[in-house]
This record gives structure tokens, sequence and C-alpha cells, in this order.
């Protein structure tokens, strides 16, 4: 019965770490974009370049 209970909360846990992840990785990529209008309004390509690579990465 413990191994059932110990393999019931690893499961959880794994669970909530990637529930953990994705809305981490949702936010960034809101916030990359944000930071991408912001660096197209200024005329800032390097910037711009910065956070697209960024953006590839996290694989939005």
């Amino acid at each position: 019965m413990d191994n059932m209970k110990v393999a019931y909360e690893t499961m959880l846990g794994l669970a909530a770490e990637m529930i953990l992840d994705e809305a981490l990785r949702k936010y960034r990529t809101e916030t990359i974009y944000k930071e991408i209008d912001v660096a197209l309004a200024q005329g800032d390509s390097e910037r711009f370049r910065q956070l697209t690579d960024e953006l590839k990465a996290i694989g939005s």
C-alpha cells in the first residue's frame, strides 16, 4: 500500500510541475510578444532579433 501512495504522490508532483512549467512558458511568451512590439516601435532590430530567437527557443 505504501508503494501506491508513493507512486500517487510522485504523479501528483509531476502533474503540478507540468502545470507550473506551462504557466511560466505562457507568461514568458506573452512578455516576449509585448517586448517585441516595443522593439519594433523603437526600431531596435537587434533587440527584435534577440526576442524572436528566444521565442523560437521556448517553442512558441
